[in-house]
């Protein structure tokens, strides 16, 4: 027996060994990062920036692949058939936590098939009107929608989206009747807004900030629960409907079944990145925050977004486009 016993810890020291070796030597080829989104956009930009700052620490290169399609299905669907070594990821949005409410025949589980890397930044969306409008607060937003139920809409970028799921929250807490219109994306709604033709909308910060340094448009919230420092003179939605906390994340997912040591290196050196300055600049301008979550926090706020918007999905009727 005694032999037994000493052949099974070496055994186990050996594995030990080769985990320690293969996080040090991780990564020893480029890596891949799928981005379920079109070149440019916020989600884009805050991966190229992190890739170009954790490839100079690696000494390998970041390759970032836009592939969009299907509310990130798509992206995530190659993620989860690739390998679990570490060298193929997604950067998701908050989207992901939502997909399988809004799909449903989602090629895959959203909780089981990927891996949680890390939770990296968050930023509000934003309630827009035109600096002519007569609504000056959400205050005045809410007394009209009761006063003359049905009669005005919010424009936002697509079915699902977060700046629609902005609009849905804000009917259900507010116990308000507003029409949500789709458009395909951000700068489309924000475009008919501009002209008339739609009263207000949610939309992102990136594509808000120019207008509003423009005085073209005014904004009556952010939808996260405390004021979002890069304008700090406009009120949370919060302040006028208790309870309204919403935005936009990102964060970082690999396959299920990442080795715990390429998974605690992965969480690290992004975790790491977000700190720099370069980093913090971009996210600036991004009108984002840092997190740089654990894995472990990262999956239980997939899991936590998934339950808060399965009743106001369910109650909108919500399918994707």
């Amino acid at each position: 027996m005694g032999g037994w016993f000493r052949l099974l810890a070496a055994g186990v020291g050996m594995l030990a060994a080769v985990g320690a070796a293969s996080a040090q030597s991780f990564p020893s080829k480029p890596v891949r990062i799928l981005v379920p989104y079109p070149a440019g956009g916020g989600v884009d930009v805050l991966t190229r920036t992190l890739g170009e700052v954790v490839s100079k620490q690696w000494g390998q290169s970041v390759v970032v692949e836009n592939r969009p399609g299907a509310g990130g299905v798509i992206a995530s669907q190659a993620v989860v058939a690739s390998p679990p070594d570490g060298y193929t990821l997604i950067m998701v949005a908050s989207g992901h936590a939502t997909n399988p409410l809004l799909y449903p025949k989602i090629p895959y589980d959203t909780f089981k098939d990927f891996t949680a890397v890390s939770l990296l930044a968050s930023s509000p969306n934003i309630l827009l009107v035109r600096t002519d409008s007569p609504f000056k607060t959400v205050g005045d937003v809410v007394a009209a929608a009761k006063a003359r139920p049905g009669s005005l809409s919010f424009a936002h970028a697509g079915t699902g989206t977060s700046t629609h799921l902005a609009g849905e929250l804000l009917k259900s807490l507010a116990r308000i009747d507003l029409n949500a219109i789709p458009y395909k994306g951000g700068a489309p709604s924000i475009n008919d807004l501009l002209g008339g033709q739609i009263p207000m909308s949610f939309n992102n910060g990136p594509e808000s900030v120019g207008q509003l340094q423009a005085g073209t448009l005014r904004a009556l919230a952010v939808t996260t629960a405390e004021r979002a420092p890069f304008l700090p003179n406009v009120p949370s939605m919060a302040e006028t409907v208790p309870g309204y906390d919403t935005g936009v994340w990102w964060g970082l997912l690999g396959p299920a079944g990442l080795p715990p040591e390429v998974l605690g290196k992965l969480s690290h050196d992004f975790v790491a990145a977000l700190n720099t300055d370069a980093v913090k600049e971009r996210l600036g301008k991004l009108g984002a925050q840092p997190i740089g979550s654990s894995p472990q926090e990262f999956d239980a706020k997939i899991r936590a977004d998934y339950e808060k918007w399965e009743p106001i999905i369910k109650a909108a009727g919500m399918k994707a486009e």
